[in-house]
């Protein structure tokens, strides 16, 4: 919608079109037309001398008080039956920010079979579950899970609403904050409380990984942040915490849905990046894409999954589902083996957290090395092939 034309008051004097920075205005039959690229600059409206052009009526923002909103939420994703593990690493990251704002801990269930979810989240440290149960929301769709969770907040007012970075979690976020007029932070990598203004300290990668941001979103409430799985431990288990259970009874119409699933196909490759335990990397210096095939040889021996930095998926040699970094996926394995990886920051980001990392690498002075465990100067082409006819012996025996 652009700038509102007064017909009767135009003249065509074509001072409008002729100021206009966006071309956004012509002459039709000696009277000026508003097109869709206006960006309601304004300039226009200055220079008409007749009073014919005038701004749309903008809507007024609503005043927001912080102190109407209180305590910490988690977005409960379904997956295939059970809670997405970054649903309950965001638990564990939640119970620290809730206690640090003196507030509650709850978690947000959208499902057709809410009382599933709700009895395996009675084993974590949560205060309160809130619940909308329709047939609706059996499978993931942004219209139905973003009306849900949004009745759900405006009703009891969360001061801080997190959510998992997955490929669902991001399309509901921002489907969800545009509905609410709220920020989103995306992709944390980090979280805090400044106390004293209750603002929750969202801090992430910046210009290409090259520096952390911390943003707060000091005039809006809920705070929203995506956080990436594997960025934040998996919570302590403890005894039945009897979370208080509060269900929101919502009408959702199904008579003319805006999409619909066909069918789920899931990817078989094996162990799943993410959820892997043992993670074998390879970078550049593997040489070609033929000798990629001995890191995956060695990551089934140890029975893990293969990874791979940037620069690998770039140039092709194995597809992006393998790429660990800022623009792939966060891992947090027990043990992570880099074989040819310089270290770029922005593959360091997505798997600096794992227990043990064991580089290898011809360069004694690669960044690989100021994070790993154990490091190896040497070729990995010499090295791995050792490693694997030795693995071979000890799992003959």
């Amino acid at each position: 919608m652009g700038v509102n034309i007064i017909v009767e008051k135009c003249v065509g004097c074509r001072v409008c079109v002729k100021v206009c920075p966006v071309a956004a205005l012509e002459m039709v039959d000696k009277k000026a037309v508003c097109l869709d690229t206006c960006t309601l600059c304004g300039i226009c409206v200055d220079a008409c001398k007749f009073d014919a052009i005038e701004m749309p009526e903008r809507e007024v923002a609503v005043e927001i008080n912080p102190d109407d909103y209180r305590g910490v939420w988690v977005f409960v994703q379904p997956d295939h039956g059970k809670i997405h593990h970054v649903s309950l690493e965001l638990v564990g990251e939640g119970r620290k920010l809730a206690d640090a704002l003196e507030t509650t801990l709850s978690c947000m269930i959208l499902s057709d079979s809410a009382d599933l979810f709700t009895d395996d989240l009675k084993t974590y440290d949560i205060d309160s579950v809130y619940i909308v149960d329709h047939p609706v929301l059996k499978d993931y769709r942004t219209q139905p899970f973003v009306e849900s969770a949004a009745a759900l907040i405006r009703a009891h007012r969360p001061e801080i609403v997190l959510i998992g970075a997955t490929s669902t979690g991001r399309d509901f976020a921002g489907g969800l904050a545009t509905a609410l007029k709220t920020g989103l932070t995306a992709d944390c990598t980090g979280l805090d409380i400044e106390v004293e203004t209750r603002s929750l300290l969202q801090t992430r990668p910046a210009f290409g990984g090259n520096i952390m941001a911390t943003i707060k979103s000091s005039n809006h409430r809920p705070q929203m942040a995506t956080v990436r799985p594997k960025v934040f431990p998996m919570p302590l288990q403890k005894p039945e915490s009897n979370p208080e259970i509060h269900r929101l009874e919502i009408d959702l119409s199904d008579d003319n849905p805006k999409t619909c699933l066909i069918e789920w196909i899931p990817i078989e490759e094996g162990v799943a990046l993410a959820d892997a335990d043992i993670i074998v990397s390879g970078g550049r210096g593997m040489g070609k894409p033929e000798n990629m095939t001995m890191l995956l040889e060695l990551a089934d021996l140890l029975g893990g999954a293969l990874g791979a930095s940037r620069a690998v998926v770039d140039a092709g040699w194995v597809e992006y589902s393998h790429q660990v970094g800022q623009t792939g996926r966060t891992v947090r394995p027990r043990i992570y083996i880099a074989c040819g990886i310089s270290g770029a920051v922005q593959h360091l980001a997505g798997m600096k957290t794992s227990d043990v990392i064991i580089a290898i690498n011809r360069d004694k002075d690669a960044p690989i090395f100021d994070v790993a465990t154990y490091g190896y100067v040497g070729d990995a082409l010499e090295i791995v092939p050792k490693v694997i006819v030795e693995l071979k012996k000890q799992l003959a025996k």
